[in-house]
């Protein structure tokens, strides 16, 4: 489930800072240029206004493009293209968080990409230039001081490992000035201040961190290395400097070549007419072999669930090949090489295409028909239910993140959740909980989206939300606002499917998960599946892990990103076990 205009989070360390919002990326592409790979820089001018923007165009182990942008003036990096393509000399983005696409055309030495940027009714000209090599290693050439520019370092801190930005510039009385941002938290523009530089020397402070750093300035190596003090607790950092922030590290994510078989397959859901693509592992063998389909959560999601620079559904479905299941996994329609559109999908519009999915598994002769189960989490585990409801074609279903209350209920008990960790105040969370209930109420009353967006628009305004998050991601909670998805999903109950549901049933929970948060949900989960007479069910509870099942410090949706670890192996484990036992021969 996916906050909607919650405040402000707190990920540990470093506080303070607007929610991490799910992006899906997904990367196809035909015969890529090898050169083509690189950083692009460019600017929108859009009325007055200008957005200076940076492309980075990166090669996946396949040699597949793959894209991510930064948005400098907004404060938001690495926002992933959710597909890419480059045919001849045309390069394609589409950027499905903030329902943008560019389309342009490389030139013959790969030094420029000319094309337009277009999103919502606007279409812009945008000349992206390749940035050289070198040029992340020099400071700026207006700089009056050595430590002026750009650096990237990282904080290891609570099992978490948290990407820092510092800009360091000068003003117009020729005084240093600078900002933090914290790129894993999504956290830009912190102001810093206190600067001093004497010799090597250097010195600054963030007020809202209550944070300070002492260290040197090497010019040789240029670094500046010492330590970062915040809230009484100490730690070493050095920054680099570079204008491109650090790499993720995503250990679990698995790297070919697999010891399986991988398809990339479509199937149609032929009521919607449109055509899902998605890909499906084997085990090596003669078969067959008991099956499972993959179930992403709300939101524009790719087959592999890809949520800040993570991928769970490769994970899961890596791991369970590995002991002998096909998976399949598939695109959201409108999202990756999936046709149709996720904006005007209900809940059970999506459920339609998971049966579209099982129903393409039975045509295939090296899968056990008798043994295909759902694995379903956050949305994805309201739809599992249902399905199993309506069809004896599923023999099981595994949860993660069950829904047990209405839409409004979880998006009000995740939104007080995640501003008690964010540290509001008493009146400030009231005033968070009063703004999304006359929000909702809005789309409940309203049929009309420009009115539903009007009206939202002016009670954001009142709130002083328009200052407090950025335009791109205030436009894409809007469209949601204005989605039929979320008019269905706000008075959706999942209670009366659980309590006739009597399909084999695994349900995991996090203890830490605020988004889903187990207290409101395990209790009446336990009492439908008891009233149901299931006869074959286990509900759990699992300490320290957030809504994505990570080992999680608080559980705020600001650390997901800043967290190695994809999905616990101990819950891979337990949902091994638990399937393996149910279609054992």
């Amino acid at each position: 489930m996916r906050p909607i205009f919650a405040r402000w989070v707190t990920a540990t360390f470093l506080a303070c800072g607007l929610p991490v919002f799910s992006l899906a990326a997904q990367t196809h592409t035909a015969a890529p240029l090898p050169t083509v790979a690189g950083s692009y820089t460019g600017t929108l001018q859009a009325g007055e206004a200008q957005l200076h923007l940076v492309l980075h165009l990166t090669k996946n182990p396949k040699g597949a493009l793959e894209a991510t942008l930064d948005s400098l003036d907004q404060g938001v990096y690495a926002i992933e293209a959710t597909s890419v393509s480059l045919t001849g000399s045309t390069l394609k983005l589409e950027v499905a968080s903030v329902g943008a696409h560019f389309e342009g055309k490389v030139s013959a030495d790969h030094k420029t990409i000319d094309g337009a940027w277009a999103q919502g009714n606007s279409s812009l000209p945008l000349v992206l230039h390749r940035r050289s090599a070198n040029a992340v290693s020099l400071k700026p050439k207006d700089a009056l001081f050595p430590v002026e520019g750009i650096w990237q370092s990282v904080l290891e801190t609570h099992g978490m490992r948290l990407r820092l930005q510092l800009h360091v510039s000068h003003d117009a009385e020729g005084e240093l000035i600078g900002a933090l941002d914290s790129l894993d938290q999504s956290v830009s523009g912190l102001p810093a201040t206190h600067f001093n530089l004497k010799e090597s020397a250097f010195h600054f402070e963030v007020p809202t961190l209550a944070g300070t750093f002492e260290g040197k300035f090497d010019v040789a190596k240029n670094t500046l290395k010492g330590n970062w003090t915040q809230t009484g607790a100490e730690a070493t950092l050095e920054f680099k400097r570079s204008d491109d922030p650090l790499a993720l590290l995503r250990p679990q994510t698995p790297v070919e070549p697999y010891p399986y078989i991988q398809e990339n397959v479509s199937f149609a859901n032929l009521a919607a007419e449109i055509t899902l693509a998605g890909t499906i592992t084997l085990p090596k063998g003669p078969g067959p072999f008991p099956a499972v389909v993959l179930i992403a959560g709300s939101g524009p999601q790719d087959r592999d669930e890809s949520s800040a620079g993570h991928k769970p559904l490769l994970v899961v479905a890596d791991f369970l090949t590995r002991k002998g299941i096909v998976v399949l996994r598939y695109d959201k329609r409108g999202i990756g090489a999936s046709t149709g559109s996720v904006d005007n999908a209900t809940t059970l519009d999506l459920a339609a295409d998971t049966q579209a999915a099982i129903a393409y598994l039975k045509t295939r002769k090296d899968i056990d028909a008798k043994k295909i189960g759902l694995i379903g989490h956050s949305e994805g585990a309201m739809i599992a239910p249902y399905l199993a409801n309506r069809s004896q074609e599923i023999s099981w279903i595994v949860l993660l993140a069950p829904p047990a209350t209405n839409g409004e209920a979880t998006l009000i008990n995740q939104s007080a959740l995640i501003g008690e960790v964010g540290g509001l105040s008493e009146p400030q969370l009231l005033a968070s909980l009063t703004f999304d209930r006359e929000a909702y109420d809005v789309v409940r009353k309203e049929r009309d989206p420009a009115a539903i967006a009007e009206k939202v628009g002016v009670l954001v305004k009142e709130s002083g939300l328009d200052a407090a998050i950025p335009p791109a991601v205030l436009e894409t909670q809007m469209r949601m606002l204005t989605s039929p998805w979320f008019r269905f999903f706000l008075d959706y109950d999942p209670l009366p499917e659980l309590q006739t549901l009597k399909t084999p049933t695994l349900a995991l929970y996090g203890q830490k998960d605020l988004q889903v948060p187990a207290k409101f949900n395990v209790s009446p989960f336990k009492k439908a599946l008891e009233d149901s007479g299931n006869k074959d069910f286990e509900v759990r509870e699992l300490p320290e892990l957030n809504h994505f099942f990570q080992r999680a410090y608080s559980g705020s949706p600001a650390e997901y990103g800043a967290i190695e670890e994809t999905i616990s192996p101990e819950v891979l484990q337990i949902i091994s076990d638990w399937v393996l036992h149910r279609t054992a021969p």
